[in-house]
Protein backbone atom coordinates (compact mmCIF):
# COMPACT_ATOMS: atom_id res chain seq x y z
CA UNK A 1 0.00 0.00 0.00
CA UNK A 2 1.75 3.38 -0.92
CA UNK A 3 2.41 5.70 1.87
CA UNK A 4 1.05 8.76 2.38
CA UNK A 5 3.91 11.69 1.82
CA UNK A 6 5.46 13.22 4.24
CA UNK A 7 6.05 17.36 4.46
CA UNK A 8 10.08 17.93 5.37
CA UNK A 9 10.04 20.18 9.20
CA UNK A 10 11.02 23.54 8.10
CA UNK A 11 13.00 25.07 10.90
CA UNK A 12 10.93 27.73 13.04
CA UNK A 13 11.66 31.41 12.43
CA UNK A 14 13.37 31.32 15.77
CA UNK A 15 15.60 28.80 15.27
CA UNK A 16 16.27 30.38 11.63
CA UNK A 17 17.64 33.32 12.98
CA UNK A 18 19.21 31.34 16.25
CA UNK A 19 21.75 29.59 13.68
CA UNK A 20 23.06 32.42 12.47
CA UNK A 21 24.09 33.59 15.98
CA UNK A 22 27.68 31.61 16.18
CA UNK A 23 29.08 32.81 12.78
CA UNK A 24 27.12 36.76 13.57
CA UNK A 25 29.88 36.27 16.81
CA UNK A 26 32.63 35.62 15.12
CA UNK A 27 31.85 38.40 12.52
CA UNK A 28 31.50 40.88 14.87
CA UNK A 29 34.71 39.96 16.72
CA UNK A 30 36.54 40.10 13.95
CA UNK A 31 35.33 43.71 12.52
CA UNK A 32 35.73 44.71 16.30
CA UNK A 33 39.20 43.52 16.43
CA UNK A 34 39.98 45.45 12.54
CA UNK A 35 38.58 48.48 14.15
CA UNK A 36 41.02 48.60 16.85
CA UNK A 37 43.77 47.58 14.73
CA UNK A 38 42.75 50.82 12.62
CA UNK A 39 42.73 52.94 15.46
CA UNK A 40 46.37 51.94 16.28
CA UNK A 41 47.96 53.04 19.71
CA UNK A 42 46.76 51.39 22.69
CA UNK A 43 43.87 50.24 21.04
CA UNK A 44 45.49 48.52 18.52
CA UNK A 45 47.97 46.85 20.93
CA UNK A 46 44.97 45.59 22.69
CA UNK A 47 43.37 43.97 19.86
CA UNK A 48 46.99 42.01 19.20
CA UNK A 49 46.47 40.09 22.31
CA UNK A 50 42.58 39.69 22.31
CA UNK A 51 43.07 38.57 18.36
CA UNK A 52 44.84 35.74 19.99
CA UNK A 53 41.89 34.96 22.70
CA UNK A 54 38.76 35.98 21.53
CA UNK A 55 38.54 34.36 17.71
CA UNK A 56 39.96 30.79 18.85
CA UNK A 57 37.92 30.69 22.00
CA UNK A 58 34.64 31.33 19.64
CA UNK A 59 35.60 29.05 17.25
CA UNK A 60 36.23 26.31 19.51
CA UNK A 61 33.03 26.78 21.09
CA UNK A 62 31.09 26.62 17.75
CA UNK A 63 32.94 24.03 16.40
CA UNK A 64 31.84 22.05 19.45
CA UNK A 65 28.18 23.16 19.16
CA UNK A 66 28.25 22.33 15.13
CA UNK A 67 29.34 18.56 16.08
CA UNK A 68 27.00 18.20 18.44
CA UNK A 69 24.26 19.31 16.25
CA UNK A 70 24.75 16.84 13.56
CA UNK A 71 25.25 13.98 15.77
CA UNK A 72 22.24 14.91 17.71
CA UNK A 73 20.08 16.21 14.31
CA UNK A 74 22.06 13.76 12.01
CA UNK A 75 22.05 16.71 9.17
CA UNK A 76 23.72 19.81 8.52
CA UNK A 77 22.63 22.61 6.69
CA UNK A 78 24.44 25.60 4.62
CA UNK A 79 24.58 28.06 7.18
CA UNK A 80 26.62 25.23 9.44
CA UNK A 81 28.71 24.52 6.68
CA UNK A 82 29.61 28.34 5.75
CA UNK A 83 29.87 28.58 10.31
CA UNK A 84 32.26 25.93 10.58
CA UNK A 85 34.41 27.18 8.03
CA UNK A 86 34.33 30.58 9.80
CA UNK A 87 35.35 28.90 13.09
CA UNK A 88 38.32 27.08 11.42
CA UNK A 89 39.52 30.66 10.49
CA UNK A 90 39.11 31.62 14.02
CA UNK A 91 41.46 29.32 15.32
CA UNK A 92 44.28 30.90 13.15
CA UNK A 93 45.54 33.02 15.37
CA UNK A 94 46.53 30.18 18.04
CA UNK A 95 49.26 30.17 15.67
CA UNK A 96 50.71 33.44 17.44
CA UNK A 97 51.09 31.21 20.83
CA UNK A 98 53.39 29.17 19.50
CA UNK A 99 55.36 30.34 16.54
CA UNK A 100 56.48 34.53 17.09
CA UNK A 101 55.56 36.47 14.76
CA UNK A 102 56.36 40.11 14.13
CA UNK A 103 54.19 43.18 16.09
CA UNK A 104 52.51 44.41 12.73
CA UNK A 105 54.46 48.20 13.22
CA UNK A 106 55.99 49.99 10.82
CA UNK A 107 59.46 51.42 11.64
CA UNK A 108 58.59 54.36 9.03
CA UNK A 109 55.61 55.48 11.08
CA UNK A 110 56.30 54.90 14.80
CA UNK A 111 57.41 58.16 16.16
CA UNK A 112 59.07 59.94 17.53
CA UNK A 113 62.17 58.02 17.41
CA UNK A 114 65.01 58.43 19.94
CA UNK A 115 69.02 58.19 18.66
CA UNK A 116 71.50 57.57 21.67
CA UNK A 117 74.68 56.78 22.95
CA UNK A 118 75.51 52.92 23.62
CA UNK A 119 75.16 52.22 27.11
CA UNK A 120 78.72 50.14 27.45
CA UNK A 121 81.98 51.15 26.18
CA UNK A 122 83.12 47.85 25.34
CA UNK A 123 82.62 45.92 22.42
CA UNK A 124 78.93 44.50 22.41
CA UNK A 125 77.75 41.96 19.90
CA UNK A 126 74.05 42.79 18.95
CA UNK A 127 72.22 39.36 19.83
CA UNK A 128 69.17 40.59 19.47
CA UNK A 129 67.92 44.27 17.78
CA UNK A 130 66.44 44.74 14.39
CA UNK A 131 62.69 45.13 12.97
CA UNK A 132 62.21 41.87 12.71
CA UNK A 133 61.71 38.72 14.95
CA UNK A 134 64.20 37.07 12.52
CA UNK A 135 66.86 39.12 13.89
CA UNK A 136 64.92 40.17 16.88
CA UNK A 137 62.76 38.28 19.06
CA UNK A 138 61.70 41.25 20.90
CA UNK A 139 59.89 42.40 17.97
CA UNK A 140 57.00 40.31 18.92
CA UNK A 141 55.93 41.81 21.44
CA UNK A 142 54.93 45.45 21.48
CA UNK A 143 56.52 47.21 23.83
CA UNK A 144 59.81 45.89 22.69
CA UNK A 145 59.51 46.44 19.11
CA UNK A 146 62.90 47.32 18.81
CA UNK A 147 64.82 46.46 21.49
CA UNK A 148 67.90 45.15 22.11
CA UNK A 149 69.86 42.24 23.55
CA UNK A 150 73.62 43.23 23.91
CA UNK A 151 76.48 40.75 24.70
CA UNK A 152 79.89 40.75 25.46
CA UNK A 153 82.69 38.49 24.82
CA UNK A 154 82.63 35.33 25.80
CA UNK A 155 79.63 34.35 26.08
CA UNK A 156 76.73 31.67 25.09
CA UNK A 157 79.55 29.44 27.01
CA UNK A 158 76.59 27.45 29.46
CA UNK A 159 78.71 28.00 32.24
CA UNK A 160 76.56 28.35 35.53
CA UNK A 161 79.37 31.05 36.83
CA UNK A 162 78.51 34.48 36.60
CA UNK A 163 82.60 35.29 35.89
CA UNK A 164 82.49 33.48 33.11
CA UNK A 165 80.59 35.60 30.82
CA UNK A 166 82.52 39.00 29.63
CA UNK A 167 78.97 41.44 29.74
CA UNK A 168 79.19 40.40 33.82
CA UNK A 169 80.24 43.72 35.85
CA UNK A 170 80.42 45.98 32.83
CA UNK A 171 79.64 49.51 33.84
CA UNK A 172 76.51 50.44 32.11
CA UNK A 173 76.09 54.25 31.34
CA UNK A 174 72.80 56.60 31.03
CA UNK A 175 72.34 56.29 27.01
CA UNK A 176 71.03 60.00 27.24
CA UNK A 177 69.79 62.89 29.33
CA UNK A 178 66.95 62.01 31.21
CA UNK A 179 65.02 62.20 35.01
CA UNK A 180 65.29 58.11 36.64
CA UNK A 181 61.67 57.14 36.87
CA UNK A 182 62.71 53.93 38.84
CA UNK A 183 65.88 52.47 39.39
CA UNK A 184 65.44 48.92 41.34
CA UNK A 185 67.93 47.04 43.19
CA UNK A 186 68.17 44.16 45.46
CA UNK A 187 67.26 41.23 42.62
CA UNK A 188 69.52 38.37 42.97
CA UNK A 189 71.97 37.13 40.00
CA UNK A 190 70.26 34.37 38.47
CA UNK A 191 72.50 31.15 37.52
CA UNK A 192 73.86 31.71 33.53
CA UNK A 193 73.42 29.03 31.08
CA UNK A 194 69.49 28.14 31.66
CA UNK A 195 66.35 30.55 31.49
CA UNK A 196 65.41 31.57 34.72
CA UNK A 197 61.51 32.58 33.70
CA UNK A 198 61.18 34.70 35.97
CA UNK A 199 57.84 36.24 35.40
CA UNK A 200 57.72 37.93 39.06
CA UNK A 201 60.37 40.38 38.32
CA UNK A 202 61.24 40.02 34.77
CA UNK A 203 63.07 43.17 34.28
CA UNK A 204 65.54 42.73 37.03
CA UNK A 205 67.26 45.60 38.71
CA UNK A 206 66.75 48.27 36.22
CA UNK A 207 66.53 51.31 35.69
CA UNK A 208 63.79 53.64 33.52
CA UNK A 209 64.65 56.70 32.46
CA UNK A 210 62.37 59.42 31.34
CA UNK A 211 63.46 61.64 27.67
CA UNK A 212 61.92 64.89 28.41
CA UNK A 213 62.61 66.33 25.37
CA UNK A 214 60.25 63.52 23.18
CA UNK A 215 58.13 62.46 26.18
CA UNK A 216 58.99 58.78 26.06
CA UNK A 217 60.61 56.27 28.08
CA UNK A 218 64.26 54.08 27.90
CA UNK A 219 64.22 50.52 30.02
CA UNK A 220 67.46 49.00 30.52
CA UNK A 221 67.52 46.26 32.45
CA UNK A 222 68.99 43.07 33.83
CA UNK A 223 71.68 45.15 36.18
CA UNK A 224 73.77 43.31 38.53
CA UNK A 225 72.85 42.96 41.69
CA UNK A 226 73.94 45.72 44.28
CA UNK A 227 75.43 48.20 41.40
CA UNK A 228 71.96 50.57 40.68
CA UNK A 229 73.60 53.65 41.38
CA UNK A 230 71.48 55.73 40.80
CA UNK A 231 68.13 56.86 42.47
CA UNK A 232 64.43 57.29 41.26
CA UNK A 233 63.87 60.75 40.85
CA UNK A 234 67.60 61.68 39.27
CA UNK A 235 67.93 63.66 36.71
CA UNK A 236 70.81 62.09 35.24
CA UNK A 237 73.69 63.00 32.00
CA UNK A 238 74.14 60.58 29.39
CA UNK A 239 77.61 58.96 30.10
CA UNK A 240 76.92 58.96 34.20
CA UNK A 241 77.21 55.24 35.02
CA UNK A 242 73.92 54.14 36.28
CA UNK A 243 74.91 50.31 37.40
CA UNK A 244 76.83 47.15 35.92
CA UNK A 245 75.78 43.96 33.39
CA UNK A 246 74.36 41.63 35.42
CA UNK A 247 71.67 38.12 35.04
CA UNK A 248 69.33 39.39 37.11
CA UNK A 249 65.15 39.32 36.00
CA UNK A 250 64.18 36.67 32.87
CA UNK A 251 67.44 36.09 31.38
CA UNK A 252 69.64 33.44 30.07
CA UNK A 253 73.01 35.07 30.88
CA UNK A 254 74.43 38.09 31.56
CA UNK A 255 73.39 41.00 29.01
CA UNK A 256 72.34 44.49 28.49
CA UNK A 257 68.45 45.11 27.70
CA UNK A 258 67.58 47.96 26.07
CA UNK A 259 64.24 49.22 24.97
CA UNK A 260 62.15 52.65 24.05
CA UNK A 261 58.37 52.96 24.28
CA UNK A 262 55.45 55.67 24.70
CA UNK A 263 53.80 55.03 27.71
CA UNK A 264 55.44 55.31 31.32
CA UNK A 265 56.63 51.54 32.34
CA UNK A 266 56.04 52.33 35.73
CA UNK A 267 52.14 52.43 34.78
CA UNK A 268 52.18 50.07 32.23
CA UNK A 269 52.92 46.64 32.57
CA UNK A 270 55.63 44.75 30.49
CA UNK A 271 54.68 43.96 26.77
CA UNK A 272 52.02 46.37 26.96
CA UNK A 273 52.65 49.36 25.65
CA UNK A 274 53.73 51.03 22.43
CA UNK A 275 57.48 50.26 21.06
CA UNK A 276 59.73 52.89 19.55
CA UNK A 277 62.08 52.75 17.27
CA UNK A 278 65.87 53.21 19.10
CA UNK A 279 69.09 54.20 16.99
CA UNK A 280 72.78 54.94 18.28
CA UNK A 281 74.91 57.26 17.45
CA UNK A 282 78.94 57.93 18.16
CA UNK A 283 79.61 54.28 17.70
CA UNK A 284 81.26 52.44 14.96
CA UNK A 285 78.24 50.77 13.07
CA UNK A 286 74.55 51.30 11.77
CA UNK A 287 72.14 53.62 13.66
CA UNK A 288 70.38 50.31 14.23
CA UNK A 289 72.46 47.65 14.35
CA UNK A 290 71.28 43.88 13.95
CA UNK A 291 71.00 40.66 15.90
CA UNK A 292 71.21 37.09 14.99
CA UNK A 293 71.83 33.63 16.33
CA UNK A 294 72.60 30.16 14.19
CA UNK A 295 72.15 27.63 15.49
CA UNK A 296 73.50 24.49 14.31
CA UNK A 297 73.12 21.13 16.42
CA UNK A 298 74.00 22.73 20.07
CA UNK A 299 76.65 24.83 18.82
CA UNK A 300 74.85 28.29 19.04
CA UNK A 301 76.57 31.11 17.51
CA UNK A 302 76.08 35.01 17.45
CA UNK A 303 75.75 36.31 13.49
CA UNK A 304 74.78 40.13 14.85
CA UNK A 305 77.17 43.30 14.90
CA UNK A 306 79.76 43.93 16.73
CA UNK A 307 79.52 47.78 18.07
CA UNK A 308 81.36 49.83 20.09
CA UNK A 309 81.05 53.49 21.64
CA UNK A 310 83.41 55.96 20.00
CA UNK A 311 82.59 58.99 21.41
CA UNK A 312 83.60 60.86 24.18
Amino acid sequence: MEQPMTKEKTPSRAWSILRWIPFGLMAISALGLLGMFLAGGMLKITGWYLLQLIPPLLGVLTLIVIVLYAIIKKRTSRVWVGTFAASILSLLPLILWFVPVTFPASIEKAAPPVTVRLPADVPLRVVWGGDSVKINQHAAVPDQRWAYDLLVEPYFSGSPNLEDYGCYGVPVFAPIDGTVISAHDGEPDEVPGVASNNTIAPTGNHVMIHIEETGTYLVIAHLKNGSVTVKTGDVITEGQQIGECGNSGNTSEPHIHIHHQRQDPTVYPLNFAEGLPLYFRDHDGPPMPVGGVLIEGETVTATGDLVQHIGK
